[in-house]
């Protein structure tokens, strides 16, 4: 007997499967179920026939991929880096991860996501740190570790790194971190000491299988994952590009509050972090900042619900109640709702980035019943 998550970890390491596909794959069927269509063992089913006549270098890679990753051996190998998935649909999910709009299908887990239940701070920034930042990460990872706080990073260099030590030198703090590889793929190596620990101590969170390798384009994906677990964002330097930055306009988006430790106009680390100040970031001069800020908010603690999602209009919901019984495509769409092609394709584009509706190869599902907003 194959363990379901040895599907979904199988899944997950597939060519090209991305966030949406992996989801929607895993929508309302077993992993076992969601395999096979992905596969090619059963006839797949709508919105993935479209896209499989779309792309049939996908259903053809696919099935390379299913013969290549075992369920059952990709499981083994979760099992021996001590890694256990979380699908969306099991009790020890985040539960700030529930409604978010971009929610991962599964996650990676090493340590113990029970630890998420406490009050969380994410400390982020340049991997190319000055001294002086390292120092004030450090500080700031402590000192919120010595108030019982949680503090989540991405163990990167430079700032991440830093924050993630000062949290660990405090007896009983329990760090996060989220990271852009697979559970057991310390990245970059010099943190392997570091990823153990934080596993150790706190938990070790992944969207990617064991043996997944360092790809540029996994690590701005994670940062959506980070910033919808924390309640406090604080960057403390950030160049005029960069992750950091990703990060903040992620926590926006999901209203979390943002702060920013100002720094140096003649300092190239801190053309970010200024900027987020102009923007309307809060300023972070010290802990008590970042504390005051988690006293008067409480929508995100302990394993608090809360959906950052704006409420449909009317005329939206009628969109999602289209697509609630099966997917749709825009044209069945627009003679449903009496719309215009162009107002529908620009009103299913909106609920689509508000996390309302998911896409595959033109064919649109609601992602979540509304009614009890009504």
């Amino acid at each position: 007997m194959i363990a379901p998550a040895g599907f979904v970890a199988s899944l997950a390491g597939f060519e090209r499967i991305t966030v949406a596909r992996l989801t929607g794959l895993l929508a309302h069927r077993t992993p076992e179920q969601a395999f096979a269509i992905a596969t090619g063992a059963c006839s797949p089913p709508e919105p993935f026939a479209t896209l499989f006549r779309r792309e049939p270098d996908l259903a053809s890679a696919w099935q390379r991929a299913g013969v290549k990753r075992p369920p059952d051996e990709i499981w083994q190998q979760c099992v021996a880096a001590g890694v256990h998935v979380v699908m969306a649909g099991d009790a020890g999910y985040p539960a700030a991860l529930l409604d978010d709009p971009r929610r991962p299908a599964a996650l990676f887990v090493r340590g113990d996501l029970g630890v998420l239940d406490a009050r969380r701070v994410g400390i982020v920034g340049t991997r190319n740190a000055t001294q002086r930042g390292r120092e004030t990460a450090a500080r700031f990872g402590y000192e919120l570790a010595a108030e019982g706080v949680v503090v989540v990073s991405g163990l990167a260099k430079g700032i991440d790194g830093a924050a993630h030590r000062g949290a660990l030198a405090v007896d009983g703090a329990h760090p996060v971190a989220v990271v852009g590889t697979g559970p057991d793929r310390p990245y970059p190596a010099q943190h392997a000491q570091l990823w153990e620990r934080v596993a150790e101590r706190g938990a070790l969170i992944s969207e990617w299988p064991p043996g997944t390798g360092p790809d540029a384009f996994r690590f701005p994906l994670r940062n959506r994952i980070l910033a919808a677990l924390v309640e406090v964002l604080v960057v403390v330097e950030s160049r005029e590009r960069g992750g950091s930055l990703i990060t903040a306009r992620e926590a926006a988006e999901r209203g979390v509050e943002v702060f920013a430790v100002p720094g140096a106009l003649q300092s190239r680390a801190a053309l970010g972090t200024n900027k987020l100040l102009c923007d309307g970031a809060a300023p972070a001069t010290e802990t008590a900042d970042v504390l005051m800020a988690l006293g008067l908010d409480r929508r995100r603690a302990g394993r608090s619900r809360h959906d950052p999602r704006s409420l449909p209009s009317a005329a939206d919901r009628r969109l999602i109640e289209a697509c609630r019984p099966a997917p749709q495509t825009l044209e069945t769409l627009s003679e449903c709702c009496g719309a215009s092609l162009v107002d529908t394709a620009m009103a299913v584009a909106r609920l689509e980035h508000a996390g309302w509706l998911r896409e595959t190869a033109g064919w649109f599902e609601a992602i979540h019943d509304w009614a009890d907003l009504a």
